[in-house]
């Protein structure tokens, strides 16, 4: 895919689960294509396209934000793994993706002179959609959901002398999708196809135990405990930030209700308890932008040989104006009335 995107000197994107698969470093990388919530510029450029190519492609209610992609099938070239699809004609089987990738790239005419680029990775749309609240009884501004994804950017795991390498959930990529994300710096993990609340944790377990030569952050709003405490067991150095604004936002957007409302839990005290005062592991709660940037100092100095597990209080209608758009288009999408074909 980088062979094919430098050859041919167009525009590139990616979709939500493939982000950080393509180098964000390419000089006509455009951001996250996801319809509606896409990268600033990016949705246009790639909807009034007169071709767009998709590589092994996802096209389902999230990722195509409750079907609301504004694409023309007749322009499209679908690459699956093992066979491609033309537009509304044929679909050639038994062509492996790899080998179509390259063929194609060592035949395509480059596009000269390139169009100016246009700079929209490395913002944080999120940021500004972001509703920040002020602490009841606090002096300082409440930890609000953006604060911490700026917090733990990729920008600062640049700026770390160790590598680091991120897990993701659901509701992070809508803030995540503007981060860039270098590839000589840091990967950055996510999966959008089953919508699993959770996941990130027992794929930090196991990425950790292989990735040793690096460091984890990984941002979550479930814990698996049993997960947590292999970590312990293998000695595991990652850091987990905890999310705890007491619900699942994300369905809230979709469809709210009483049933997105948890039992809260101290989420510090169940990780203390699973230490037991073995091995090494550090925690600690916060609820507010200073005290986050406390604990990610204490958690990348004094306490950077070991687990550290920082529970981040925020408001439970704290989201980002992606998620809210996103969320309504699903919801109207999910709640049509059947299509008998």
């Amino acid at each position: 895919m980088v062979d094919l995107a430098e050859a041919s000197g167009y525009a590139v994107a990616t979709m939500p689960s493939a982000k950080g698969l393509v180098p964000e470093t390419l000089p006509r990388f455009i951001g996250t294509y996801w319809g509606a919530v896409s990268t600033a510029f990016c949705a246009e450029i790639v909807e009034s396209a007169d071709a767009y190519l998709f590589a092994g492609p996802i096209f389902n209610d999230y990722s195509s934000v409750g079907y609301s992609f504004l694409l023309k099938k007749d322009k499209a070239v679908i690459v699956q793994p093992d066979r491609v699809t033309v537009g509304n004609g044929p679909t050639f089987g038994c062509v492996m993706m790899k080998d179509f990738l390259a063929a194609l790239a060592g035949s395509v005419t480059t596009q000269t002179p390139p169009p100016t680029k246009t700079k929209t990775t490395g913002g944080s749309s999120c940021r500004r959609g972001s509703r920040r609240r002020a602490s009841l009884g606090s002096r300082c501004a409440s930890t609000s959901y953006s604060s911490t994804y700026r917090r733990c950017s990729p920008e600062t795991a640049r700026s770390s002398q160790k590598r680091e390498t991120r897990g993701s959930t659901a509701r992070s990529s809508s803030c995540h999708k503007d981060a860039a994300t270098p590839t000589d710096c840091c990967r950055y993990e996510f999966q959008m196809q089953y919508g699993s609340i959770g996941w990130s944790v027992g794929a930090l377990l196991g990425y950790a135990q292989a990735a040793t030569n690096k460091r984890r952050n990984q941002l979550v709003e479930q814990v698996t405990a049993q997960d947590v405490s292999t970590m312990l067991r293998c000695d595991q150095k990652s850091i987990i930030f905890l999310i705890n604004n007491g619900g699942y936002t994300i369905e809230v957007e979709i469809h709210d209700g009483p049933y997105n409302v948890i039992k809260n839990w101290n989420y510090t005290a169940l990780i203390d308890a699973i230490h037991n005062g073995e091995g090494n592991c550090w925690t600690t709660k916060v609820t507010c932008e200073e005290e986050l940037a406390e604990a990610i100092l204490t958690a990348t100095g004094d306490n950077k040989d070991c687990l550290c597990f920082i529970e981040v209080i925020a408001h439970k209608d704290d989201t980002s104006k992606e998620l809210l758009e996103w969320g309504s288009r699903v919801c109207a999408a999910n709640s049509r009335p059947p299509n008998p074909q």
